[in-house]
């Protein structure tokens, strides 16, 4: 793609975390290392259950003295009062800015280049009141935009990018194999590292204690990984999310988010490995579903041979 173009991320919104112990307070809570954060960097992270299962995805960006929490706009309300439950004595404000401010995505040719950016994932920079960043999990998704509401339009017009439809990134993104939050990962129940979280810069495994830490780290060291989420082809008409993935007479997995010939799939390994030996297809509600493999992401060696 060599077109610079942008468009308004509308399922998502954002919360501003203040006070003192902000960083403290989120370092304690999600998966990644809160005390990277600042003016000039962002990081992708997660908030998890006590059992290690997601709950929230994020991208939190440093603002000043406070933080700006990229979250899903219709789940914000529900985030912000389940972050007020762990504040205790901290010297910390959660509170949504859903009406304030809004979420944009740049994307395509020289996008990270023309709006001042080293090309590194999470790479961030403040203009006014803007935010832009390198998009923390992979900069093929071009530049996160946080803007005052109504700011972040004129702000990439200006900057020579173009008003693109929503379907142009979502097939970039979906292209790519990277989740978007309780869309693509079931609350409550899915696991990091099963919709590559690690790869793509969701997890840090040396800092300290978080919630659903154990399960997290057992799961990798352990090599528990059975099912990934991951990029597939659509032949025919575009199943339901949560449509069953079949092999044969045997389930293989689930359909999560998809537009017109492109989706994300939940595929256990075993059947992916079988269907590849044997030449069956994988198929979901009469659709032919064809998966690929990122350059980014990492499969367990007996999914590799």
């Amino acid at each position: 793609m060599t077109h610079r173009g942008f468009c308004l991320l509308a399922h998502r919104g954002v919360l501003v975390v203040s006070g003192e112990d902000r960083v403290a307070f989120l370092q304690g809570l999600v998966s990644n290392d809160v005390e990277r954060v600042a003016d000039t960097r962002a990081i992708h992270a997660a908030l998890l259950t006590a059992q290690g299962r997601f709950q929230h995805d994020m991208v939190i960006a440093g603002f000043g003295e406070s933080l700006l929490l990229d979250v899903e706009r219709d789940r914000a309300e529900a985030l912000a009062k389940k972050l007020s439950i762990y504040k205790l004595r901290s010297r910390v404000a959660v509170a949504p800015d859903l009406a304030g401010r809004e979420v944009a995505v740049a994307f395509g040719g020289d996008a990270i280049d023309a709006l001042g950016l080293p090309p590194e994932a999470g790479a961030a920079r403040i203009d006014g009141d803007v935010v832009a960043l390198v998009d923390p999990r992979l900069p093929a998704l071009g530049v996160r935009v946080v803007a005052p509401a109504g700011q972040a339009a004129p702000w990439l017009t200006a900057r020579g990018f173009d008003v693109a439809p929503p379907e142009s990134y979502e097939t970039l993104r979906l292209s790519l194999g990277v989740p978007d939050g309780s869309r693509d990962l079931v609350v409550d129940k899915a696991l990091l590292l099963e919709n590559g979280f690690d790869e793509l810069n969701g997890v840090d495994w040396k800092k300290g204690c978080y919630m659903g830490q154990e399960l997290t780290a057992r799961t990798k060291y352990r090599a528990l990984i059975r099912k990934r989420l991951l990029p597939v082809a659509v032949a025919g008409p575009l199943p339901a999310p949560g449509t069953p993935i079949m092999l044969g007479d045997q389930e293989a997995g689930e359909l999560r988010s998809g537009v017109e010939g492109h989706a994300l799939a939940l595929l256990r390994l075993d059947m992916m490995e079988r269907s590849a030996g044997t030449g069956i297809p994988l198929t979901a509600a009469g659709a032919t579903l064809t998966p690929s493999l990122p350059d980014w992401t990492i499969l367990p060696r007996s999914a590799e041979s």
